[in-house]
């Protein structure tokens, strides 16, 4: 409650427009430790106009977070001599590393196709591959590869009719992200839509970034690769070591 009557006090300090959207968040930072599984992220905000609400055709919101951009090399498999290997690539030039969408409606209610391409809102207009090599004429089939294998992953993600929106101005929905989640700047976007034109647009930051013994190992996984794979060695033989101990004494009583 305190949040959302923070909102309503920013609000109130806009300046006069149409329709403004603000947006909080419950968390700007993740922070990714040995044990993490997963975080929720609350995204809550309001609606400020100055004029009456207009019902027809009624205001959607559309909620997208979208982890940090990377290219990414997808391959074709192909049997030869009776076995499977990659036989054709793709570079898709950039490809978000999470991406979830989240709506007040059904999909085709929310935004139009001609929106959907200015504002770069599906997932498969968040993701960028620009060319392909010539001899490969369904350059879409790859990167439709990736969307359902991120799919399957739960880095990629689209809930429908998940936004809570009251009265036309407050709103919010919880997106869930997963284990396997990368470091990095994560975009939130807020999108308000009108008869499948977006309205208003707001967005904000989340920080995801590894802490603790998660950093420490990171770190010297990069710095310092030798030493990590000695530690490595070590802890594997003393947890080794230990193991055969302890059943050693639990047989002889």
């Amino acid at each position: 409650m305190r949040l959302l009557a923070a909102l309503l006090l920013l609000i109130a300090a806009l300046p006069a427009r149409a329709e403004e959207v603000v947006m909080g968040l419950s968390r700007t930072n993740v922070s990714i430790t040995t044990d993490f599984d997963g975080s929720d992220i609350l995204i809550f905000g309001a609606v400020k106009r100055e004029a009456a609400i207009q019902r027809d055709p009624p205001l959607q919101v559309i909620v997208t977070v979208e982890g940090p951009l990377e290219p990414v090399t997808v391959w074709r498999k192909a049997r030869k001599l009776g076995i499977w290997v990659n036989a054709e690539a793709v570079e898709i030039d950039s490809a978000p590393s999470f991406y979830a969408v989240a709506t007040s409606a059904p999909w085709n209610e929310t935004i139009s196709a001609v929106e959907d391409l200015r504002h770069e809102v599906s997932i498969p207009r968040a993701i960028r591959s620009v060319g392909a090599p010539m001899d490969i004429m369904d350059s879409e089939a790859f990167t439709e590869a990736l969307i359902r294998v991120r799919e399957r992953q739960g880095l990629y993600r689209v809930e429908e009719d998940s936004v809570e929106l009251r009265d036309s101005t407050l709103f919010d929905t919880s997106i869930s992200m997963p284990a396997n989640i990368s470091e990095g700047r994560y975009l939130t976007r807020v999108l308000l839509t009108r008869g499948g034109k977006v309205v208003a647009e707001h967005d904000s930051e989340i920080q995801v970034g590894k802490v603790g013994l998660e950093r420490w190992l990171f770190t010297l996984s990069r710095q310092m690769p030798l030493a990590y794979g000695l530690l490595s060695l070590a802890i594997a033989a003393i947890a080794g070591w230990g193991a055969s101990a302890a059943f050693r004494a639990i047989r002889s009583g």
